[in-house]
């Protein structure tokens, strides 16, 4: 008992000497604390030794605790570039915050980066905090200096590249994700983002590109094929869109808008019944609901079915007042147009939260290509139904 107090004593001393010249040499006035509560353990420690006490069991762990255990993770912290001021620095920033004081967080790094200018945990947290209370600028610069110093954490490029999209930087954004898809190019928010800037910018056959090269690594993801979906419908290729329309309702059943865009295209080929279909499946969808029933509408009206047109179209309207506008104007609807109970000053258009706006601007590129369709002849419909039947016959072959 008495060599195990011996050596506890000497490791505890040694621990204490080395603490108290990284305390010297940095010139860092954090190391008092520690070594205050060492020379605590360390005095508990020689006392017991001296004068034979018997110390209890929650005294000794106390003491290897205080004097050993904690010197120790200091040690091993800073072998990894951490230090103790760093330490205490990111933990006082975020006592700061839970009491609401964010510019005496925010100072409190900012002093600390002077002394310790390479410290990740430190930059990233200032760039919360400028992030937090809308410096988007500075928390951009905080970023991409703690990117710079791990590069490992492929996390903060993709942050990065977003707040610079959001300030309009689109082609800096372009660039960043590039880098980062070259260093790590399974990321999958990495080539989302990338593809919706792309989209943005109208570069649809560029976003295709990169939407193919993430379903390389990430084969089942729903909204790849959908997204691809999208882009082959806004470059009016209809047959491709449809055939990725198909495996992402193959997917995911219970998401409807690829199967909502799928009966808009066979509308556009005047496939009634397959389009009748698709917009059957969809009637579960509450932000698509409204659209779905006018379509439906839309489609009995074609088999000559008033009753369900009126039926539908009534729903539809119920639902969202635009569409009553919208049924008005089509030549379509005009015999059953009176039996349609006009929308009251009071009813609300439906809110499509969950519907991005890149899936509206799709929505309303093929309802305006549906439009345009539907002014053409029947020869013209039936030439487009025979290329794309070629088409299909070569794909086979």
């Amino acid at each position: 008992m008495i060599i195990e107090r011996v050596i506890f004593n000497v490791i505890a001393f040694a621990l204490f000497v080395i603490i108290f010249f990284k305390m010297i040499y940095k010139n860092d006035t954090s190391y008092t604390y520690v070594l205050a509560i060492q020379a605590l353990g360390i005095t508990i420690g020689f006392i017991g030794l001296i004068f034979r006490i018997n110390l209890s069991i929650i005294i000794i762990i106390f003491t290897y605790i205080i004097s050993i255990l904690i010197p120790l993770i200091i040690i091993m912290f800073e072998k990894k570039g951490i230090y103790l001021s760093e330490i205490i620095a990111f933990n006082m920033a975020n006592v700061y915050l839970k009491n609401g004081e964010i510019q005496k967080a925010k100072q409190l790094l900012i002093k600390k980066l002077e002394k310790y200018p390479s410290s990740y945990y430190l930059h990233k947290k200032l760039a919360q905090i400028c992030e937090q209370i809308g410096e988007i600028d500075i928390a951009i610069d905080e970023y991409i200096k703690a990117a710079d110093i791990n590069k490992e954490d492929y996390n903060l490029s993709l942050k990065v590249a977003k707040l610079i999209n959001t300030n309009n930087r689109n082609n800096d954004a372009l660039r960043i994700l590039n880098e980062l898809l070259k260093r790590k190019p399974d990321y999958y928010e990495a080539s989302c983002l990338l593809g919706d800037i792309l989209y943005e910018q109208e570069n649809y056959k560029e976003a295709i590109n990169v939407y193919m090269s993430a379903l390389t690594y990430h084969p089942g993801q729903y909204e790849l094929y959908y997204n691809i979906g999208m882009m082959y419908t806004r470059l009016n290729d209809f047959q491709s869109a449809k055939e990725y329309y198909e495996k992402a309702a193959e997917l995911n059943s219970i998401l409807y808008r690829a199967k909502f865009d799928l009966g808009q295209i066979s509308l556009l080929y005047n496939e009634i019944d397959e389009a009748e279909k698709y917009f059957e499946e969809c009637v579960n969808d509450e932000e698509l609901s409204d659209e779905v029933y006018y379509y439906l509408a839309y489609i009995y009206m074609m088999k000559r079915d008033k009753e369900k047109t009126i039926q539908y179209l009534n729903i539809a309207v119920e639902e969202n007042e635009e569409l009553y506008k919208r049924a008005c104007k089509e030549d379509i609807f005009r015999p059953i147009i009176s039996k349609i109970i006009k929308p009251t000053n009071t009813a609300k258009s439906r809110n499509k939260n969950r519907i991005t706006i890149k899936e509206l601007a799709t929505m309303k590129h093929l309802k305006e290509t549906c439009e345009v369709v539907a002014n053409l002849s029947k020869t013209d419909i039936r030439t487009m139904q025979t290329l794309k039947r070629k088409q299909i016959e070569k794909e086979r072959e």
